[in-house]
């Protein structure tokens, strides 16, 4: 088991999504709001290397975000 203790795995929380010209992400300033295409009852999509393996949600807890699994995404072969 110690040879895992050394494989690194990018984690990566989806919350949303959107697709914008890039003329206007360059004009965004400080404070600037995008919009995107979920609402904060949506499940977040988890990620694995780029792959998705699982959905959840997320809380605060103690001042701390929180990002709770609550599916295992179906594997597609």
């Amino acid at each position: 088991m110690r040879t895992l203790d050394n494989i690194e795995v990018d984690i990566t929380v989806e919350l949303g999504a959107t697709t914008m010209p890039i003329h206007h992400l360059l004009r965004m300033g400080r404070g600037a709001v995008i919009e995107l295409d979920a609402t904060e009852h949506d499940p977040l999509n988890i990620y694995a290397n780029n792959v998705l393996i699982a959905h959840g949600e997320v809380s605060v807890d103690e001042g701390y975000l929180r990002v709770q699994v609550t599916q295992k995404a179906q594997r597609r072969l």
